[in-house]
């Protein structure tokens, strides 16, 4: 992805009522207030809304989930599960908040230290590959 200046204005919204079938690749900030049955990966930060679903992966620099997410959650800086938030998945990170009644199915993987963190979650995710070789 091409370099930018990271600010707060958000790039793209994917609305209510909308649904889109497909990876979506975004550079720059995400609000996802509808439905999503693909992989999203951007740069910077993505808000998942309350009523949103999410069926794949999210990659990104910090996510805040106040909706579903069935698929593995990625973000290099911070997730935040809101009350009520849903990941039936792994979720990784150095921070993890996490807001009473949201619910996490899965693995988690948050450790501050950058060596230890990329370390651990490289390991995890290799096994996590083979396994799934394994079971195909």
């Amino acid at each position: 992805m091409a370099l930018r200046i990271d600010d707060i204005s958000i790039n793209t919204i994917l609305g209510k009522g909308t649904s889109i079938s497909g990876d979506i690749k975004v550079n720059g900030f995400v609000r996802v207030d509808g439905d999503i049955k693909g992989n999203l990966e951007t740069d910077s930060n993505v808000i998942v809304g309350e009523n949103s679903r999410i069926q794949g992966n999210v990659k990104s620099k910090t996510i805040i989930i106040g909706g579903i997410i069935l698929g593995n959650v990625f973000a290099t800086d911070n997730v935040k599960l809101l009350s009520g938030a849903v990941v039936i998945g792994d979720v990784i990170s150095h921070k993890v908040q996490i807001e009473d009644s949201a619910v996490i199915h899965g693995h988690c993987i948050s450790l501050k230290n950058e060596e230890l963190f990329e370390k651990t979650s490289n390991d995890y995710l290799q096994k996590k590959a083979i396994k799934d070789r394994i079971l195909v």
